[in-house]
């Protein structure tokens, strides 16, 4: 910033941070670092576990995406066991809090498990290809539960602030001028795979 600042002869006026603020932009980054986790967590499951691959890459192939397609997304699988994620991220060394906080995980007394069990998962990103909450859709038909679940509102996740799929839109929106909306995420993926990626 300070270098293209000198070079377009902008002040670049420089402010130091509080402690809360510091502490508010380390908890936003750590944030940012076990979703980027959780995406990873979830497209291995996918593409690399028997219970991914026959439940979750089956559900993908049967709506006709291809395997390119589906890691361009970095579309994953979430563990039907109701703890799998959680307690694999806290063995790895990710606090808890943290994955309370992102909404990946649910705190319920003295336990902890998974929001978002049993899904096939479609990572949500920022602008800049960060990754931002979640989306999930459920595969059981005789569970009584919401097809869809969605991460909660949280401090790097606002749901009214961020569109599926604009990361891996952006530079054909703004090559095309043009942009087309539509209305879930597997529309936004056929769209992209027909070549359509505005």
């Amino acid at each position: 910033l300070k270098y293209l600042a000198k070079k377009y002869h902008i002040e670049v006026v420089e402010k130091e941070l509080t402690q809360d603020e510091l502490d508010k932009q380390n908890e936003r980054e750590s944030l940012l670092v076990v979703s980027a986790y959780a995406a990873r967590q979830f497209s291995e499951n996918l593409f690399q576990s028997d219970e991914g691959i026959s439940i979750g890459l089956t559900y993908f192939k049967e709506r006709g995406f291809r395997q390119d397609t589906l890691k361009k997304f970095e579309a994953g699988y979430s563990f039907e066991k109701r703890d799998a994620f959680s307690k694999k991220a806290t063995e790895d060394g990710y606090k808890q809090d943290f994955l309370v906080k992102t909404g990946l995980s649910i705190q319920a007394e003295d336990r902890i498990f998974d929001r978002f069990s049993g899904r096939v998962m479609f990572p949500i990103h920022s602008l800049s290809g960060q990754v931002l909450g979640f989306g999930g859709r459920i595969l059981k038909k005789d569970i009584k539960t919401a097809k869809y679940l969605n991460s909660p509102e949280s401090e790097i996740y606002h749901k009214s602030r961020i569109l599926y799929g604009m990361f891996q839109a952006s530079k054909t929106i703004t090559q095309e001028d043009r942009c087309y909306l539509v209305e879930g995420y597997t529309d936004v993926i056929s769209l992209h795979q027909a070549g359509i990626e505005n």
